[in-house]
């Protein structure tokens, strides 16, 4: 496989700000000569987790509103890594503010980007197993709902139409490959 020369980066120049995001215009020069301007959200090396919480035989999941879309979305505890933090560090303290359990095991399954065209954004996909209850105060500015949901039936999840968000097909799909491996057959 020939490897592709990434773009010299002629100029970056910030082009909108607010409260959260900073749109950069990206000026490139391709290696074949054409130059384009790209538009993108400021990098940032700050991370974050998503957690498939195991408690018995169900998965876990929480409803939180999204304001991009105007609704409840149904899916998994996630949140940012804060400055510090390992991954699993951060699992356990999101876990903990967002369904009031803590977990004594995770098994890490990988990392997503998100319209890598557009963001930096990494999500760190683990898996929670022996849940213990325990709470933290969270950022949320109301009670997450809970929802269990039968692993035997985790597929069904695909069918409900409040489970669309890309990262959380991606971790129930991740989930279902872990699981299978470590299933007696």
């Amino acid at each position: 496989m020939a490897y592709l020369q990434k773009p010299k980066i002629l100029k970056i120049e910030t082009i909108a700000r607010s409260r959260l995001f900073t749109v950069e215009a990206v000026d490139l020069e391709f290696s074949n000569g054409v130059q384009r301007v790209y538009e993108r959200m400021r990098p940032s090396n700050r991370e974050a987790v998503m957690i498939v919480p195991i408690i018995g035989d169900d998965l876990l999941l929480i409803r939180e509103y999204a304001v991009g879309i105007d609704a409840y979305e149904l899916g998994f505890p996630k949140g940012l890594i804060d400055s510090g933090e390992e991954v699993l560090e951060a699992a356990n303290r999101e876990l903990m503010e967002e369904v009031g359990f803590g977990a004594k095991r995770f098994d890490y399954l990988t990392k997503l980007t998100m319209a890598p065209s557009y963001f930096s954004s990494k999500m760190n996909i683990v898996m929670a197993h022996d849940l213990y209850p325990q709470s933290l105060e969270g950022d949320e500015p109301e009670p997450l709902p809970q929802v269990r949901w039968p692993i035997a039936n985790m597929m069904a999840l695909l069918d409900e139409p409040d489970f669309c968000e890309a990262r959380n097909v991606s971790a129930l799909f991740l989930a279902q490959a872990f699981l299978n491996k470590r299933l007696p057959e």
